[in-house]
């Protein structure tokens, strides 16, 4: 427990989640003491490969209620916050509808911030989406300078914190960055299946074949992993370079078509046939390309890991049946491709 006590502290808001769950460990490796703050909505399970550790600590709650981060953070001051506790993507806000979305995203992100400038936090690392673009109106690669056209609920919730931080970021003692990350992939201790490219590798597997709609659009990818080694870097960076900036978080070979996708799995899930159907439906309209030239000068930030290797970790955990929740009789039916 000793080295533990004078160890660089940080507090991660949804911590149990896809991103979180994988983070908390990079951070415990490199000596850091870490707080999981969670509601648990989806398990906890993730976590307790850590629950020994001595530098973690869990604690249940909902950081929209008011004062709830203030009191963990006032009594067990942190020097950076990590907040990924969200509703995301557009059926989760379109579920509970804009009051609720606009509770969990904008005011619960409001308060974190207010409790972690007010308890000496130095750091604040904000979770957003690239989804904030919406359609590019001239084709051209977006940057963190281009108009937004959100085209969903969630998107709107995200654009709204951003500007919140941005704005915080002129006079507050702590150091707000903000993240838009591009689609994520692979394997974390709570992989999701409703991400595009597991999505695919799952349904190749279960199935033997995809069902498209809306062919060709074009959206940008990145690691889960590598989304973390984004977040580390954002935790050490000098406070000048980051303070009220915001960062596309992925790396220009993670843009890809939808059938480009569609051939990645094709090509490492044996035996997959493809079906095409002109269907359009609502919601999450993205057809951009993205740059990403900032976080790459800026803080040296490239992303290590392919979308081709994300295909064959996730086709590899299903097989093996390493994620069981995910898996049933008719994985068993393929077969792996190195």
């Amino acid at each position: 427990m000793e080295p533990y006590q004078s160890a660089r502290h940080v507090l991660i808001t949804g911590g149990a989640g896809y991103v979180g769950s994988l983070l908390t460990g990079l951070l415990l490796q490199q000596g850091w003491r870490v707080t999981v703050v969670d509601d648990l909505l989806f398990g906890g399970e993730t976590l307790l490969g850590y629950w020994r550790h001595p530098g973690f600590r869990f604690i249940k709650g909902d950081v929209a209620e008011p004062e709830r981060v203030y009191s963990i953070l006032a009594s067990d001051p942190a020097e950076a916050v990590v907040h990924l506790a969200a509703l995301v993507g557009f059926p989760a806000c379109q579920a509970v509808g804009e009051q609720a979305a606009w509770r969990q995203n904008v005011e619960a992100t409001e308060r974190v911030f207010a409790a972690a400038d007010a308890t000496g936090a130095k750091r604040f690392v904000f979770s957003s989406t690239y989804s904030n673009y919406g359609l590019s109106a001239d084709g051209q690669p977006v940057t963190e300078e281009s108009p937004l056209h959100p085209q969903s609920l969630y998107a709107e919730t995200k654009i709204a914190a951003e500007r919140y931080l941005v704005e915080q970021a002129r006079d507050a003692r702590c150091v707000p960055v903000v993240y838009r990350f591009a689609t994520l992939f692979g394997v974390s201790p709570r992989t999701r299946f409703d991400l595009i490219v597991n999505q695919f590798v799952r349904e190749a597997l279960a199935q033997h074949r995809l069902l498209i709609y809306q062919r060709g659009y074009t959206r940008s990818f990145v690691h889960v992993h590598d989304v973390c080694e984004a977040i580390l870097l954002a935790l050490g960076a000098e406070p000048a370079l980051v303070r009220g900036q915001i960062f596309n978080v992925g790396s220009d070979e993670g843009n890809y078509t939808k059938d480009q996708i569609v051939e990645l799995v094709r090509q490492h899930v044996e035996g997959t046939v493809v079906e095409y159907k002109d269907l359009t439906f609502g919601g999450d309209m993205r057809d951009i390309q993205v740059s990403f030239a900032k976080i790459r000068s800026t803080l040296g930030f490239t992303p290590r890991i392919s979308v081709a290797e994300g295909i064959c970790e996730v086709r590899d955990a299903l097989l093996y049946g390493v994620i069981r929740d995910a898996l049933d009789s008719r994985y068993r039916n393929a077969q792996s491709i190195v």
